[in-house]
């Protein structure tokens, strides 16, 4: 959004510090003013206006040619120069990892938010582990991943793209790791600062059940996270705009529907997560 300048720079330095081939880099401006970059590999691609971070992320993708591609929040930076190097070793000992999702630390307290390891058993987040999930703004996507399922849903703006795209690889028979060791420094943030967090996490949370999962496990699925909700006593307003988001996800077109195979439903319970919770 062109809001954190200095951020930005950081972060490309360490994107630019990183052992090993030069990495291409595209930065969205989406919807806000084109940010000044240095060097070589840095280009820019401006959006008129902001389209939401799916369709940002899948216009940067669209821009490289490059075996994997990396997403980075702009207030993110990559500490560790030798980061790339592990993703590289990573996609090429296992051709069927699809997709890594990174570590998230706080750069003050090294500590990791239990809403960034993408798995139920977050009490350890220094374990790696295969997931059914990933964080979208600290990952790395091998390109035809993106090419075989489609890239992230673009109507979804924010909330939930990512496991949209990480159940269609899963059931197109790629992987998903969360990778302890590869780090990313981010502020420690809550997702409620957005202003519209609880409609579009709702809203969503619809369209991704009735997009992916087989009618069945649609309203098991629905009903777990209504239970979930309610147990963590939103405010007042927060929960009207959640049940509106509910509805609106009901209401409104969720962009076609290709549901999981069972399969791919059994796959998921056995690491852990079953796509009910």
């Amino acid at each position: 959004m062109g809001d954190r300048p200095d951020a930005l720079s950081a972060l490309l330095d360490s994107v630019a510090a990183q052992q090993g081939a030069p990495i291409d880099v595209v930065v969205v401006a989406n919807g806000g003013p084109v940010p000044e970059v240095a060097g070589e590999k840095v280009r820019t691609v401006a959006l008129p206006e902001n389209v939401g971070i799916p369709a940002g992320r899948n216009v940067g993708a669209a821009e490289l040619d490059d075996d994997v591609v990396l997403f980075l929040d702009d207030d993110g930076r990559l500490p560790d120069p030798e980061t790339a190097r592990l993703l590289r070793e990573a996609f090429e000992a296992d051709p069927k990892l699809g997709i890594v999702s990174f570590r998230i630390v706080d750069p003050d307290t090294g500590e990791t938010q239990r809403r960034h390891v993408p798995r139920l058993r977050a009490s350890d987040p220094g374990r790696s582990s295969a997931a059914t999930t990933f964080l979208g703004g600290a990952c790395a996507i091998r390109a035809a991943v993106l090419r075989e399922v489609g890239g992230l849903p673009d109507d979804f703006f924010y909330a939930h793209e990512e496991t949209d795209l990480a159940w269609r690889a899963i059931d197109a028979g790629w992987k998903v790791e969360y990778r302890a060791d590869v780090l990313l420094e981010h502020p420690a943030t809550s997702p409620a600062r957005h202003a519209a967090f609880f409609r579009m996490n709702a809203r969503n949370r619809v369209w991704l059940a009735r997009r992916n999962l087989p009618w069945p496990i649609v309203p098991v699925y629905l009903g777990t996270w209504i239970v979930i909700t309610t147990a963590r006593r939103p405010s007042k307003e927060a929960m009207q705009a959640w049940r509106g988001g509910f509805r609106e996800g009901w209401n409104a077109s969720c962009g076609g529907r290709r549901p999981i195979s069972w399969r791919t439903v059994w796959r998921m319970t056995r690491l852990g997560r079953p796509p009910i919770v």
